[in-house]
């Protein structure tokens, strides 16, 4: 049986088309890429994302999966993440219907995922800072419009 917290995740649940935008890292930085994600259900414990970006995505990976869970004991979501590169990372989340947030505090980099939520659109940017969350910059714009 899906918890009442878990159930709130439904509103990502769905395909998308994606867009990247304004990142530093792109020739031209103005450059959009465009690209998709499916959001479906494991069972009723986990939610899987998957995003893939196409053409050319300059330092960016172009195949991600992040697993959305919760742990009740701490009242706390979870967002598991991994990328072409082998990389893998853990996200504390919150999400509350209308605003999603990921953030990570590992020693390499602090990031967060800020994103608005809606029923047929998710407007997020990506941040980081180097020096443990005293400045932040933008990575890099990223909607989701349901398709």
């Amino acid at each position: 049986m899906r918890n009442d917290a878990m159930a709130r995740l439904d509103a990502l649940v769905g395909s998308w088309r994606t867009t990247l935008r304004n990142a530093w890292f792109l020739e031209p930085p103005d450059q959009e890429v465009p690209g998709s994600a499916t959001v479906e259900w494991l069972g009723d414990a986990f939610v899987v994302f998957r995003w893939t970006m196409g053409g050319d995505v300059g330092k960016a990976t172009s195949e991600m999966v992040l697993v959305l869970g919760r742990s009740d004991a701490r009242d706390a979501y979870t967002a598991l993440y991994h990328d072409e590169r082998g990389v893998c990372r853990v996200y504390a989340m919150t999400f509350d219907g209308s605003r999603w947030m990921l953030s990570r505090e590992d020693p390499d980099m602090f990031q967060r995922f800020v994103a608005d939520v809606g029923p047929d659109r998710i407007a997020g940017r990506w941040e980081a800072s180097d020096d443990h969350g005293s400045t932040w910059r933008k990575d890099f714009d990223l909607d989701f419009e349901r398709t």
